[in-house]
C-alpha cells in the first residue's frame, strides 16, 4: 500500500477577522465555512498568509456559526493581523491505488472581502487510459 497526502478542502483568500494570542492554540473558523469544504473540528490544516508569506500548521476549532470568523489563536496570532488574507488547506491520506481506481475530489471555497462565498468549485483527479487526469475546476452552485 502506498499512501499519498492530497488536499481535500481549501478556504482561499479568507480574511483574518481577529487574532487572539491569549488562546491556547489553533485557528477558529466559522463552521459554515468549515462544512462547505469538509474541514472537521480538530483537523490539522496548513495556513499561508498572503500578506507576509508566513506559513504554519495548526488544528481547527469551530468559531461562531454565521460570523464568517477567521481567528488565528496562540502563537499563530503573532504571524498575522486583522485584515490579512489567508489560504487554509486541509489534507487527507489516501491509498494511491484507491485514487487510481476511484478518483479524488477536493472542495475549494473562494471568499470575498467579508468571508462570504464568492466562488465554490471542486478539483478532481481521475485515472483514464493509464494517465492521471486533473480537472482544475468543476463548478457547483454556491
Amino acid at each position: 500500500m502506498k499512501i499519498v497526502r492530497l488536499m481535500h478542502g481549501k478556504l482561499h483568500r479568507v480574511k483574518v477577522t481577529s487574532a487572539n494570542v491569549d488562546y491556547i492554540g489553533s485557528i477558529s473558523i466559522d463552521p459554515d465555512l468549515m462544512e462547505k469544504v469538509g474541514i472537521l473540528p480538530l483537523e490539522e490544516v496548513d495556513i499561508v498568509n498572503l500578506n507576509n508569506a508566513q506559513r504554519w500548521s495548526t488544528y481547527v476549532i469551530p468559531g461562531i456559526r454565521g460570523s464568517r470568523e477567521i481567528c488565528p489563536n496562540g502563537g499563530a496570532a503573532l504571524l498575522c493581523k486583522t485584515g490579512d488574507i489567508l489560504i487554509i488547506y486541509a489534507y487527507e491520506q489516501l491509498d494511491r491505488d484507491d485514487i487510481i481506481n476511484h478518483g479524488h475530489k477536493a472542495k475549494v471555497l473562494v471568499a470575498d472581502e467579508n468571508n462570504n462565498i464568492a466562488d465554490f468549485f471542486e478539483q478532481t483527479l481521475t485515472y483514464d487510459n493509464g494517465e492521471i487526469q486533473f480537472q482544475e475546476r468543476i463548478t457547483n452552485s454556491v
